[in-house]
């Protein structure tokens, strides 16, 4: 008879300071887990199973979404659906990337480094994915052809740049500086979602009347703002599991629910956007220049490779500088190391 056997779960004491959480004490993976250790622990309940399923199955929900989409909208010869094809590729895979992290991120102390590099390049391009459908559809009338409207992209691709290098060089200050490590990495997605929302904010706090775009999906974006605004908060905040350590470590800490307010963030983004660029197709197709959605995809394919360019040097850093030794040690006192059986 096929028997599985689970693997065993640590303390917070008995796996190397890298791999530690604020405020969880126990349910943590063996630190030098192998592949298919890592994937059935996703099938067991420890402190990164919910962060494993609240990311992978909004993927699923998001590609459903995009399917059904393309039998309505014609994605292929129609150029100004491209920017939002962009974003919904983009959208399906920031939470794919984030559910694979999460799964494999206990192989080594450099799987770790490098599964968390992967996931922050994922973020940074869904930044840029939203900026490509704030840019070709959730502009105020007044800015459409204006100068933001021109840099709107240009920017928002450097910026992504900028994300993914601050995100992961916060991750060799991690041990050593922590609190300038939770700055810099928070520094580094809160500055592109700012600059991606100036669009709503305007449209929000300072526009009215008929050429500021209210319709209908302005209350899908405020509901997008305050889910990203909520996951902003528990990023930084690490509550509750920072008021009662040990409580939470399999269910409710702030990680979980920090993924759970991203995905319906992203959710009512979507529903917003879609409205926008269903409401307001005659204005802008007769307004807009046709040829910003046609370059979305070259500046994409160049804002993928660059970010991947980019990891590729941080993972490189990590094996050759000396000053990375500390946050990839797995060594343990005798006493402490975990022990198989």
């Amino acid at each position: 008879m096929l028997t599985i056997k689970l693997p065993r779960l640590f303390r917070v004491h008995q796996v190397p300071r890298v791999f530690w959480e604020d405020g969880i004490i126990s349910g943590y993976r063996h630190p030098k887990s192998s592949a298919l250790d890592c994937v059935l622990s996703s099938f067991q309940l420890n402190n990164e199973t919910i962060n494993i399923w609240t990311h992978f199955l909004p993927t699923w929900y998001f590609l459903w979404r995009f399917l059904a989409l393309s039998a309505s909208l014609d994605f292929w010869s129609d150029a100004y659906s491209w920017p939002f094809v962009a974003y919904m590729g983009l959208v399906c895979l920031y939470p794919f990337t984030s559910s694979c992290a999460h799964t494999f991120s206990t192989m080594s102390p450099l799987a770790r480094h490098v599964c968390y590099f992967l996931d922050y390049g994922a973020l940074s391009l869904y930044s840029l994915g939203c900026a490509f459908t704030y840019s070709a559809y959730a502009l105020p009338d007044r800015w459409v052809n204006g100068p933001l409207h021109r840099c709107f992209v240009p920017v928002a691709t450097f910026n992504s740049f900028v994300c993914t290098s601050l995100s992961c060089y916060s991750r060799f200050l991690e041990l050593e500086c922590p609190s300038t490590s939770k700055i810099l990495r928070t520094t580094a997605f809160v500055y592109p979602f700012l600059f991606d929302n100036i669009p709503l904010f305007y449209r929000l706090l300072f526009c009215f009347g008929e050429d500021c775009a209210w319709n209908d999906s302005v209350a899908g974006y405020f509901y997008h703002l305050f889910f990203a605004a909520l996951t902003g908060f528990l990023f930084a905040s690490h509550l509750p599991e920072r008021l009662a350590p040990g409580r939470f470590d399999f269910i409710g800490h702030s990680h979980q629910l920090f993924h759970v307010c991203a995905v319906l963030g992203t959710h009512f983004q979507l529903e917003a956007v879609l409205g926008d660029m269903r409401a307001r197709r005659a204005w802008l197709s007769a307004r807009a220049p046709a040829a910003a959605a046609a370059h979305t995809f070259a500046v994409l394919g160049a804002a993928l490779l660059g970010n991947l360019a980019l990891i590729g040097l941080f993972a490189a850093a990590l094996v050759r500088a000396p000053s990375a030794s500390l946050i990839l040690q797995s060594s343990l006192p005798e006493a402490e190391r975990p022990k198989d059986k």
